[in-house]
């Protein structure tokens, strides 16, 4: 995304915010790995999770433990997107030691994480659960085909294969062989939806997630003052926002709150009596109660 900026509007706050930041680092070489749009990434940058809600702890370590074999023959395809890099001095550097290059790549990945990303996760994760929620939703009411049909306007799903438009040029074809397809959000990848992976790793598409466009626009609702002091902020944040039943996934992305502290204030005002909780499908929607509707109009 930093790579093109001008493509990505939805995060021209995040990129004013970090601007200062990005000049101070140092991100010389993993820049060698990111070509221009339509080059490829090595895939051990960042494979796809193999569980759910993976730490970055634990997917930086995945990443150093990759095998330098595989690392140099990702890192030669992505090289060879832009002529002259496979032969230029940093280019062989990195080819002919790929273990410490992986090594050093990862040490910049958890560097540019914690000065880029971390102060945001809260609120991008916020939207990314906000995403699977919609999107299980939709499979579970319409089954595969309502899924697959509106995840993006570049992927089509007909005659049991996933096409991405973007990569008819290509003509490559994977076959799942039994693993599956992995569909990831992003709140990065906008305008595009991308097909990440090859062998080794499980058949993966990114596509933008729903909601990213007010991540960083959209404030919280201003509760009223005396319900704030009565409940506290986020509380009464929450109470007045619930004009229509929603799940805590949802209401995270809307408060830029943390899944984890949402569900904490949302006991605490069901056990008050504010809220009820009612299933539908796979997630649990809240809505207020008729005392927690009197306490609201009641300022």
């Amino acid at each position: 995304m930093l790579r093109r900026p001008s493509r990505h509007g939805y995060h021209r706050a995040w990129l004013r915010r970090t601007g200062r930041t990005l000049a101070g680092l140092d991100l010389t070489l993993l820049w060698l790995f990111v070509p221009r749009p339509g080059g490829y990434t090595p895939d051990f940058l960042g494979p796809p999770p193999d569980q759910p809600y993976p730490s970055i702890d634990d997917e930086l370590a995945r990443m150093r433990a990759t095998d330098p074999a595989l690392a140099r023959v990702e890192m030669a395809r992505s090289l060879a997107c832009t002529p002259g890099l496979t032969e230029s001095p940093p280019g062989r550097a990195a080819l002919d030691d790929p273990a410490g290059t992986v090594r050093r790549l990862a040490d910049l990945t958890e560097l540019a994480w914690h000065a880029l990303i971390a102060p945001d996760w809260p609120r991008h994760r916020a939207v990314l659960e906000a995403d699977i929620a919609h999107r299980s939703r939709k499979a579970a009411d319409g089954g595969l085909d309502a899924l697959l049909t509106g995840l993006h306007p570049a992927v089509d799903w007909a005659g049991h294969s996933l096409t991405l438009r973007m990569y008819e040029d290509q003509a490559v074809a994977q076959r799942p062989g039994g693993r599956g397809i992995l569909l990831m959000p992003s709140v990065f990848v906008w305008p595009d939806v991308v097909s990440a992976y090859a062998r080794p790793w499980q058949p993966t598409v990114l596509y933008p997630a729903m909601g990213m466009g007010r991540l960083h626009t959209v404030p919280a609702p201003r509760p009223p003052e005396a319900l704030a002091r009565l409940l506290g902020h986020h509380r009464a944040a929450l109470l007045t926002g619930l004009t229509m039943p929603a799940s805590t996934s949802e209401l995270a992305v809307r408060h830029s709150l943390a899944p984890s502290t949402v569900s904490s204030h949302l006991t605490a005002l069901r056990a008050a009596g504010l809220l009820d909780a009612r299933r539908q499908g796979y997630y649990v929607l809240y809505r207020r109660t008729a005392l927690g509707d009197a306490l609201v109009a009641g300022g």
